[in-house]
């Protein structure tokens, strides 16, 4: 029977925004997220696409109709407010019940729906039905590096002034196509949010190397007090996940090995070019004093 473990609420959040060209919650078989809570509760308030998981007369839960839960790439579950899976409660008990159909593990979410709804007030919804085409037009939001303090996304994501307030950004690193005539690398404010600008191609010739120390203090500035940075490149594949990847190789000291799964889990889709991949090794030998990745031989 696959495992269950306990999961962040960012974990989760990361989850909810995922996509391709569009939200990957439209996809049937990636995410099976219950609410485990009374169904009284559920019709309440919930979170955004969580089905409610019912129980028989003894109490026992049944599993999701029209659900095929063997085929789900993610199972989540959640009740009120669930924070150790020793401790009996609805949501460890539906885990087990939904772990017996499951083949990948059960991730039950640390402090249930009232710390994720707190964390994440505008994923909380009451619609319980979705359209294929409401669930492809789904808002998605940029993904949580470092929870409230480091997000990652693209360059629309920067300019949905609905998304900023949302995540309270403070701050945005945008690693743009333009080239140094078109705009000047430059730090300025826009609305409420301080701007860092690096203008680099998204090229396996490009240098964005020289910029990492700057990115790294401008980040740290802002995280160091609380403040949330949010860094953005045109599609929020390449250059934005170099330049974070960068930051937690200078933050945690983390081996580039190290950043890299971690980016994996999330933002599965990221990928810096081959050019930007050995500048992360040459930045990995500037930062823990040697190189301790293989890239010729890592699966990066």
């Amino acid at each position: 029977m696959p495992i269950i473990t306990l999961c962040e609420s960012f974990e989760l959040y990361n989850l909810l925004n995922q996509y391709s060209c569009v939200s990957r919650l439209a996809e049937i078989n990636f995410l099976c997220l219950i609410d485990a809570r009374e169904t009284q509760d559920y019709y309440i308030n919930h979170v955004i696409t969580a089905k409610n998981m019912k129980t028989d007369l003894d109490g026992t839960f049944l599993l999701p109709e029209a659900v095929e839960v063997n085929s789900m790439q993610h199972v989540v579950v959640y009740d009120s407010n669930t924070s150790c899976l020793e401790e009996p409660g609805r949501a460890a008990d539906c885990a087990q019940v939904l772990a017996k159909a499951s083949l990948c593990p059960v991730h039950v979410v640390k402090g249930g729906f009232q710390r994720f709804s707190a964390l994440y007030p505008y994923l909380r919804t009451e619609k319980i039905l979705y359209t294929i085409t409401e669930l492809e037009n789904l808002k998605i939001y940029p993904v949580e590096i470092i929870a409230g303090l480091l997000y990652m996304g693209d360059q629309k994501q920067s300019t949905d002034t609905s998304i900023l307030k949302d995540l309270k950004i403070s701050a945005i690193i945008t690693i743009s196509h333009l080239t140094q005539t078109d705009s000047l690398e430059s730090r300025s404010m826009k609305g409420n949010q301080a701007i860092l600008n690096i203008p680099v191609a998204d090229s396996v010739e490009s240098d964005l190397c020289s910029s990492f120390q700057k990115i790294c203090r401008f980040v740290g500035s802002h995280i160091n007090v609380g403040s949330r940075v949010l860094i953005v490149s045109r599609q929020g594949r390449s250059r934005c996940s170099a330049v974070t990847i960068a930051f937690l190789i200078h933050h945690f000291k983390y081996t580039l090995e190290e950043a890299w799964t971690y980016m994996l889990k999330c933002k599965p889709t990221m990928r810096p070019n081959t050019g930007f991949l050995q500048q992360l090794s040459d930045w990995e030998l500037h930062t823990l004093g040697r190189k301790q990745t293989d890239i010729s031989t890592c699966d990066l």
